[in-house]
């Protein structure tokens, strides 16, 4: 035995996933890959402070979707964290939650681009960054400010700590699927079929 303990590798994917779709996998397994991950954590938020109304579906019913969407990846896994939480998810406390879970693991925070800049608006991001280093997704061009935006919520001004990502665009929104079951129209192809059947089955979205 070598004695070399290689440290997990663990990226941090939140969001509503109100529905997950294609877009989000395909994300979720570029970060995989860039970031050499040995694991995605999708955490559906049970209500995000940024978005009060909360999300249209079920946190179960969410959470089922996810489960289907990911099955057969050993990479992708499900997190609970703010499920069972519930109220409202701020990301410190989930970062928080899951650095107990892991207490050895590397963790990314996989955030896009656009989110920047709100941090002003977040919960002690000087503290998540602290936990997680900052995986920012870029869909559309990388804009040298942003590194400039996030060095003040960095406990160490160093850039080094933030992972750029590269990342195709992707002109596709859990919005518009709703919108499109709402109209009684296909999202064949937007999502996974046993998620589609899924929605179907649920009476979800109409």
């Amino acid at each position: 035995m070598s004695g070399v303990f290689e440290v997990m590798r663990i990226g941090i994917l939140g969001g509503s996933f109100d529905p997950v779709h294609y877009g989000h996998l395909m994300l979720a397994e570029r970060a995989r890959e860039q970031l050499e991950l040995d694991k995605v954590l999708f955490v559906p938020a049970a209500m995000s402070p940024l978005k009060p109304t909360g999300p249209v579906a079920s946190s179960e019913a969410r959470v089922a979707m996810l489960q289907l969407a990911i099955g057969g990846n050993e990479a992708f896994e499900v997190s609970r964290v703010e499920i069972d939480r519930g109220g409202v998810s701020y990301t410190l406390d989930t970062v928080t939650a899951i650095r107990q879970q892991f207490p050895q693991a590397e963790l990314f925070l996989m955030m896009g681009a656009d989110l920047v800049g709100q941090l002003g608006d977040w919960n002690q991001p000087e503290k998540i960054f602290a936990i997680a280093k900052p995986a920012i997704m870029n869909r559309g061009g990388y804009d040298a400010a942003t590194a400039a935006e996030i060095e003040p919520f960095l406990t160490d001004s160093d850039s080094g700590q933030v992972a750029f990502l590269q990342m195709p665009q992707i002109e596709l929104s859990s919005s518009e699927l709703r919108d499109r079951i709402g109209a009684g129209k296909s999202i064949r192809y937007h999502t996974p079929r046993a998620v589609e059947e899924s929605i179907r089955a649920e009476g979800l979205y109409v």
